[in-house]
């Protein structure tokens, strides 16, 4: 079921934004319509949905548009022309209370530098959303509790912002975004500030909770990091100047790139990490050898290729119920790993041994 439902969404900054979209859809370039308008083209007629629960990556370069198109979802900023319907409401359309209530009831936000007032405890600082909403003081603490609980960080609930680390401002900020059970959560570059460990800690924390929120929770998130929006995204959308490039899943943008664009991002790509058992299984033939290993659908290939080694035969892929879904075997996971280390080209990038090789 559709949550979000964006369609011929631009954004346009400057004077004559008619004048400037009919310029980008004649073929005009983002340069040539500011140089013939005065106008810039933030968001190019975007067209997406966005599905119960799933979470939702919009990456791209600086400038390309990704956070425009984000805050237009909850009009920070309105859009020039087109359509943002959330559970079939135009947002588009709603008046200033209507907007402010769909903030306050179905959507929180997370930004890149935590938001957070110093003032305030970090129990005030969870509590605050609850707070301007008319939750009393007592039910609305107990929440704000068990929501930094969630988040790890019981215990610090009298501290102020300034008094933690990085990575603990960062989960202040998410726990008040989800202490009023958004629907809907709008998360711009959280995690780019905080440190490699950190931000990995916290991309593991944000897809565990994912999966245990209720009530269920969709997620928009914005990244220019290709690494975070693969392991991150269960749809990925990738932005060119304004443009979404390619919409689809990890494994559909890093094996059917639509442009020369999104092929230059992933060229680089360790695909075995990434790519789940799903891609390289086949139909179930009756050589599995009994009581053998088995691996879920989602596991990435780079973690099945020490299995296939260690037994005597192919690999089953079974699904949460224990159903065979296919099997891996050897050839499948090696053709994979050869051609991620030969790249796009079909060239080594070096000297290399068979695995098979004494």
């Amino acid at each position: 079921m559709s949550i979000i439902e964006v369609e011929g969404l631009w954004k346009i900054f400057g004077g004559q934004p008619g004048r400037a979209r009919a310029l980008a859809r004649e073929g005009a370039s983002k340069a040539e319509v500011k140089a013939e308008t005065g106008s810039v083209i933030a968001v190019d007629d975007a067209t997406f949905e966005v599905q119960e629960k799933e979470i939702f990556v919009v990456m791209g370069l600086s400038g390309s548009g990704k956070s425009t198109l984000l805050r237009c979802i909850n009009r920070l900023i309105d859009p020039t022309f087109g359509e943002v319907r959330v559970h079939d409401e135009e947002v588009t359309g709603l008046s200033g209370e209507q907007l402010r209530r769909l903030r306050r009831d179905r959507m929180s936000m997370v930004f890149q530098n935590f938001g957070l007032f110093p003032h305030r405890s970090v129990l005030g600082n969870v509590e605050y959303g609850l707070e301007v909403s008319g939750v009393s003081p007592d039910e609305r603490r107990q929440k704000a509790r068990r929501t930094l609980a969630s988040v790890g960080l019981e215990g610090y609930e009298d501290s102020r912002p300034g008094e933690l680390s990085g990575g603990m401002q960062q989960r202040v900020g998410l726990a008040r975004a989800l202490v009023t059970d958004p629907e809907i959560l709008l998360m711009d570059e959280p995690f780019s500030a905080l440190d490699p460990l950190i931000r990995e800690e916290m991309q593991n924390e944000l897809l565990d909770l994912q999966e245990q929120l209720e009530p269920t929770c969709t997620i928009l998130f914005i990244t220019h990091d290709l690494d975070e929006a693969l392991k991150m995204g269960d749809r990925i959308t990738i932005m060119e100047e304004g443009r979404l490039a390619q919409v689809g899943t990890p494994t559909e943008i890093l094996t059917e790139p639509a442009d020369d664009y999104v092929r230059s991002f992933v060229q680089n790509v360790d695909r075995t990490k990434i790519l789940p058992a799903t891609a390289v299984m086949r139909e179930p033939d009756g050589t599995l050898p009994s009581g053998g290993p088995s691996v879920a659908p989602e596991t990435p290939v780079a973690e099945i290729l020490p299995l296939l080694f260690e037994s005597d035969g192919p690999i089953a892929v079974r699904n949460r119920s224990g159903e065979v879904e296919g099997i891996v075997d050897r050839n499948a996971v090696m053709k994979e790993t050869r051609r991620n280390a030969e790249g796009e080209t079909g060239k080594p990038e070096g000297p290399r041994t068979e695995p098979e090789a004494a």
